[in-house]
């Protein structure tokens, strides 16, 4: 029997507000442990709640871009379990009352075009960190309270595939608005993922598997394909798939069982009693949707209308939004219409220097009239393109100009034909069998002379040139 994967997925969202989802505490991510921490986050008796509107403005921006339906009415829940990293022994969320409902995310992912539906993105608050050692394990209040988003998709993912296109354009979209770091190393942006397999051909769904502890979206990616695998060679071998939660173990590529997997009848959700149910107003709403900077998607096709750009340039010119704006700038700067030099140059060495250094394009600070110079260099033909490279790192090591480096290591090509015809009759002379196999139609052997070439002018000729006069001079045309 063959069988379909089915995959939801939780992803959890921290906001980038000054202060915390109901106290004042600073948020500050690295500060001493539970030195960030105060009565009302602590759950401390007689203490009261009041919710950060700044977190609900970010919230509702978050709904919008994913064209969620924003609830009039909303209100906050209590959350019920008893875990060490969670003081109040209840988590303050939302549960049939979300801020938002019924959105999608349209995705690309092996080269189709697919629309994945949100089912709800909704408010809550962050826990506290368990820090595991040998023997013990210690808590750090500090993140406890820290507004957090929940965004939860429908069933609508049939691939681990697909899970890490929907997971690297959800963040690609989030990080266009500039409401969270979306940093998954300091737990800025979490993933949980729901994976059943049924038959091939059937509606109804298997019984689920959650999916926790992982901390990269390849970590998600993995992950799945593990379970899938898991899954079928169970299904086919007549047992049943418990309904569980599991630990994704990175180090030995596997899942480990952690306990049964919850309902929300067990959290025992009830309203929260501090907090009373709010009304959304809709010209906020309109006010915040009119506010909505230019996303991945339209800026894609405004690059490629307005530049000329392919759609596999301005797909990797978007990807970030900082990233987006550089390269922009650039393109604005670049003379002429054609704009695919500046683009090569972009995508090609300064994507490859940002990726060695672990930086974004924008955060290798190279000056933008300078990275324009080096391009119209190289464009006329003065120095080649691996010398070009070098003069790029070199950039951005130094921070000199293009013109200074290009100076200083004497890199400038020798287009001059006079001066390269010397050293072409030379090389003719020289290499005489190499001459007669490219008259006897082995085009080959052309490119050896134009090498022997580039080897005696120790690099400088301009191979284009030399290409030309060495034909010129074999063929006496």
């Amino acid at each position: 029997m063959r069988y379909q994967t089915v995959i939801g997925l939780e992803v959890h969202l921290q906001l980038s507000t000054k202060t915390k989802a109901f106290c004042s505490c600073a948020i500050d991510f690295g500060r001493p442990p539970n030195s960030g921490v105060c009565p009302v986050c602590l759950g401390l008796p007689g203490t009261l709640p009041v919710y950060n509107k700044e977190a609900l403005n970010s919230a509702i921006k978050v709904a919008l871009a994913f064209s969620c339906q924003i609830q009039e009415h909303t209100k906050f829940d209590r959350k019920n379990y008893f875990y060490p990293d969670l003081p109040k022994n209840y988590q303050i969320s939302q549960f049939d009352l979300p801020l938002s409902r019924n959105g999608h995310l349209e995705i690309i992912s092996e080269g189709e075009l697919k629309r994945i539906g949100i089912t709800r993105i909704h408010l809550e608050e962050d826990a506290g960190k368990l820090i595991h050692g040998s023997n013990s394990s210690l808590v750090d209040f500090n993140r406890t309270g820290v507004p957090l988003l929940e965004i939860v998709s429908e069933p609508d993912i049939f691939s681990p595939q697909e899970a890490f296109d929907y997971l690297t354009t959800l963040k690609n979209i989030i990080e266009y608005l500039d409401v969270s770091d979306c940093d998954m190393e300091k737990g800025s942006l979490r993933c949980d993922a729901n994976i059943s397999l049924r038959p091939e051909g059937s509606k109804e769904l298997g019984v689920k598997t959650e999916l926790k502890n992982m901390n990269s979206f390849k970590g998600v990616k993995d992950a799945l394909t593990f379970e899938v695998i898991r899954q079928t060679e169970l299904l086919e071998s007549g047992q049943a798939i418990s309904q569980e939660t599991r630990l994704w173990d990175a180090g030995k590529g596997v899942t480990v069982a952690m306990r049964s997997k919850e309902g929300a009848k067990d959290y025992r959700y009830f309203p929260d009693p501090d907090l009373t149910v709010f009304v959304i107003e809709q010209e906020a709403v309109k006010r915040i949707k009119s506010g909505l900077p230019e996303l991945p998607k339209e800026k894609m096709r405004r690059f490629i209308k307005e530049y000329g750009l392919s759609e596999y340039d301005a797909k990797i010119l978007v990807n970030s939004r900082r990233d987006a704006e550089f390269a922009e700038e650039c393109l604005r700067m670049y003379p002429g219409k054609d704009k695919k030099p500046v683009v090569n140059w972009l995508i090609g060495p300064l994507l490859s220097e940002a990726n060695n250094r672990k930086l974004s394009l924008c955060g290798l600070k190279v000056d933008k009239q300078e990275l324009i110079n080096l391009v119209g260099f190289v464009e006329k033909q003065e120095i080649s393109n691996l010398s070009a490279k070098l003069v790029l790192t070199q950039m951005i090591d130094t921070r000199k100009p293009a013109e200074e480096i290009i100076k200083e290591n004497n890199m400038l090509q020798i287009s001059d034909s006079t001066k390269l015809e010397a050293i072409i009759l030379e090389v003719i002379r020289d290499n005489e069998k190499s001459v007669n196999s490219f008259k006897e139609g082995k085009t080959n052997a052309l490119m050896f002379l134009v090498g022997q070439v580039m080897k005696r002018s120790a690099g400088k000729a301009n191979p284009k040139v030399v290409g030309d006069l060495l034909k010129r001079r074999l063929t006496g045309a």
